[in-house]
């Protein structure tokens, strides 16, 4: 039986990609994380400009309006990406978790902050959390 040379070449490189693969390491995940990354700079203005009516220009909170949040446990319980769904919906002042009565609006209030405005402010919170 005659082999011919283009099919012995074909099964040598076969050979040779089915043992390359082998032991051969997954690629590193490369997740990217969801939805945008924060700018804390950027994100002290915004605050500054939005949130600091009710939580402080300090973030440390305003008396019968918003809440501390330097140390808030709720805050800091949350990964960045819940913080920001928090903030984008925002809580009724009648909703039973609601602690202070007193509604937080949806964007802080303020309709016209992007989620990269809001993502912006919680790296800034983050920033100032103990």
């Amino acid at each position: 039986m005659k082999i011919s040379a283009t099919y012995t070449l074909f099964v040598l490189v076969l050979a040779l990609l089915v043992l390359s693969a082998c032991g051969t390491p997954a690629p590193a995940s490369t997740a990217t994380p969801a939805g945008p990354v924060g700018d804390s700079a950027q994100g002290q203005v915004k605050f500054a400009s939005t949130c600091s009516a009710c939580h402080g220009q300090d973030a440390k909170g305003i008396s019968g309006m918003g809440k501390d949040l330097t140390t808030s446990e709720f805050a800091k319980g949350l990964s960045d990406a819940d913080l920001i769904t928090f903030i984008t919906k925002g809580r009724d002042a009648s909703d039973p978790l609601n602690t202070t009565g007193v509604q937080m609006p949806p964007r802080g209030g303020n309709p016209a902050l992007t989620d990269q405005d809001l993502a912006d402010i919680v790296a800034y919170i983050r920033t100032l959390q103990h």
